[in-house]
């Protein structure tokens, strides 16, 4: 029986996974999930197997935090072991963290074909990591799935052959869809004292939170923002101690609070009047769920959310001028994107169950250069 391992190691990755996941096991694939430890905390890891159904990894790498190079060669490492010794049909890996980079490297010299969930986003600006990730896993992937239009331009663009790219949605999305019932702003709002209007804040990109000149201004800002409108908080452990010196610290209209489970974080979002954001997800989440999102970022990898008009890019010293705006303006519902349906991953499983079982998987797979003294 064809095997199909996925490769998930931070919070972004186990959204994308579980609707994969679902999808082929629904048509009797085998298939092995690596854990590889990017994230190793209950509340970015943990929980999330819990709240999303996800089968417990067969393995768990364990590679923990260290820097970007760091962290990738241990994961490259640890993978290439279990690789050798548990030869799949084929690699999935998700998103543009490390563990997706990795994954991609190894599987590539192995000569095991690679999809990639998420290909072609590109925010131009390759200061980002997560952008030399994108462009890197992109470059050795045998099938990428898309998620907008403009990923497949993209990747068409750079010259990649358009029969492997295939335009199939969001699974992100798909894990919001199943389990929007669970969301409960009401026990969002009591459990956190709130008692009005507020806005979500999330905080963890280097631009924002690696400088303490970046990030003293930007807390400035977020203070004037709660004159406005009660804050919540969740604050990634990545920059919480700039953010602090910086003055973001928890007092009057202000909620500093650690990270929140899956259910537990979309429900303080699906109350929110705004978020403010720098991370990439939760522009998409925040386009489903109808909330306006500021993104304190100069670009984004996920132009939908702009032109859908959801989303706005937030030079961050223009927080306050932005959020008045959303506050004075009423809202109205908008359609979901093109193939944001909650099938994505039954979509990417169809397809990738065709490979690992059809004429297409050996041809992958053949087309590899030889490995050795490469």
């Amino acid at each position: 029986m064809p095997i199909v391992s996925h490769v998930v190691g931070a919070r972004p990755n186990f959204m994308k996974a579980a609707p994969v996941i679902d999808g082929l096991a629904a048509i009797g694939i085998g298939q092995r999930l690596i854990h590889t430890g990017q994230h190793y905390s209950d509340a970015l890891s943990e929980v999330f197997f819990r709240e999303l159904d996800l089968p417990a990894p067969d393995v768990n790498l364990g590679v923990g935090s260290g820097s970007h190079a760091a962290q990738t060669a241990a994961i490259m490492i640890a993978l290439e072991a279990d690789l050798v010794s548990h030869r799949p049909d084929m690699l999935v890996v998700y998103g543009d963290v490390n563990s997706t980079v990795a994954g991609a490297l190894v599987a590539a010299k192995l000569r095991i074909p690679v999809g990639h969930v998420e290909a072609g986003l590109r925010s131009f600006d390759r200061s980002m990591p997560e952008e030399i990730n994108r462009i890197v896993t992109d470059a050795l992937a045998d099938v990428l799935f898309a998620t907008s239009p403009e990923a497949v331009d993209h990747l068409i663009r750079e010259g990649v052959d358009p029969g492997r790219v295939f335009f199939v949605g969001n699974p992100m999305i798909d894990s919001l869809l199943r389990h929007r019932d669970r969301f409960d702003a009401d026990a969002a709002r009591r459990r956190h004292g709130l008692t009005g209007p507020y806005a979500v804040i999330t905080l963890h990109r280097p631009s924002n939170v690696d400088s303490p000149e970046n990030a003293r201004r930007l807390v400035a800002e977020i203070l004037r923002l709660a004159e406005l409108v009660e804050l919540v908080i969740p604050l990634h452990p990545r920059g919480r101690a700039v953010l602090a010196d910086a003055g973001l610290i928890e007092r009057d209209r202000v909620r500093v609070i650690d990270p929140l489970g899956y259910v537990d974080f979309m429900s303080l979002v699906s109350g929110a009047t705004l978020v403010a954001t720098d991370s990439g997800g939760i522009q998409e989440e925040t386009t489903i769920l109808g909330i306006p999102c500021l993104t304190l970022r100069r670009n984004t990898e996920r132009p939908i959310t702009i032109s859908h008009g959801t989303n706005q890019l937030v030079e961050p010293d223009r927080l306050v001028a932005a959020a008045q705006m959303i506050l004075a303006s009423q809202r109205e519902p908008l359609p979901a994107p093109r193939l944001w349906d909650g099938r994505a991953g039954q979509r990417i499983a169809s397809i990738v169950a065709d490979i690992v079982t059809g004429p297409l998987g050996p041809d992958l797979a053949a087309e590899r250069p030889e490995a050795a003294g490469r």
